[in-house]
């Protein structure tokens, strides 16, 4: 009989077991890192969930400009803290645009004095003052009776359409026809201090009536060419009154002595013929005796003098 015998033993599993784990640990890199079968912890789970939020926040604040992100902030400040939203409302009441800065520290004309110590505000309003057209102003004649009057220099688009030149100086007004130049010396108060501008300005009939209302302005008139066939006259220039009868005294004199250096050309002329002619008719003059002068002969000027010529 073959009899076949097991020998079994509890510590033959073990063993295989330990070595196989052995050989694992034996093929495990160091930077490998192990796998877990077991449910992670509670902490773990809530760390990741609250590092992907914060990811999810950062990103939603970067897409925000600063001022939404500085309501959002406020906000969230009420919802945790309370309160109200007109306790942490910014005051308007100091604010200011570039047009309130020019406005503040605007001038009519800039010198020299007024540039020094300059600060962001004036160099605002000097680089609007150079942008202005100063050669016309456009004029508020609303309060014509209280001897007041508003000037203001030329735009762009005004310079453009021919307001203040082509049309009516006046703010209010769109006349065309018949303007007139003035020059108004322009008195105002500016940043507590008293100046003087000789301004020029073109107004109508009814507007040059507003303008001197209380005294006569001077107007501006055109010099004119003297009417003369010379090509290269000169204009005419207004002359005091001291002056035209000096020059009319001159002129009066020079036509005297015109007029006699005329006659002694004419006397010598006359003289040089009528020597010519007794030279000519010495050897008729016993016939032209004898016959006598005509009667024409006395019309046509002073008897001859015939002189003897001496040797």
């Amino acid at each position: 009989l073959n009899l076949v015998i097991w020998y079994d033993s509890d510590f033959s599993d073990e063993e295989g077991q330990d070595g196989a784990r052995e050989d694992q640990l034996l093929l495990q890199k160091p930077f490998q890192k192990g796998t877990r079968a077991k449910v992670a912890h509670r902490d773990v789970a809530s760390q990741e969930l609250d590092r992907e939020e914060a990811r999810n926040r950062r990103q939603h604040l970067i897409s925000m400009n600063a001022f939404e992100r500085h309501k959002k902030f406020v906000g969230d400040y009420i919802l945790y803290y309370g309160g109200k939203m007109d306790d942490l409302r910014r005051s308007t009441a100091k604010d200011k645009t570039d047009l309130d800065v020019v406005r503040e520290n605007h001038r009519f004309l800039w010198r020299d004095e007024d540039e020094e110590d300059m600060t962001w505000e004036k160099e605002l309003a000097k680089r609007y003052y150079d942008k202005l057209f100063k050669e016309y102003c456009i004029a508020d004649l609303n309060r014509y009776k209280e001897n007041k009057f508003g000037f203001r220099w030329r735009i762009e688009n005004e310079v453009v359409s021919g307001k203040g030149q082509f049309l009516c100086g006046n703010k209010r007004c769109e006349m065309q026809e018949s303007l007139k130049s003035w020059e108004v010396n322009f008195a105002y108060v500016e940043h507590g201090e008293k100046r003087n501008a000789l301004v020029k300005l073109r107004l109508c009939p009814d507007c040059s009536f507003k303008l001197n209302y209380h005294h006569k302005r001077k107007e501006v008139k055109t010099k004119r060419k003297r009417s003369s066939s010379g090509a290269g006259d000169e204009p005419q220039r207004p002359e005091s009154t001291s002056s035209r009868p000096k020059k009319l005294k001159k002129h009066k004199r020079k036509q005297k002595r015109s007029r006699k250096g005329r006659a002694s050309d004419s006397s010598s002329a006359r003289s040089s013929d009528d020597s010519d002619r007794a030279s000519d008719d010495e050897g008729s003059g016993e016939e032209q005796a004898e016959k006598g002068t005509s009667e024409g002969d006395h019309w046509k000027g002073p008897v001859p003098v015939t002189e003897e010529k001496s040797r």
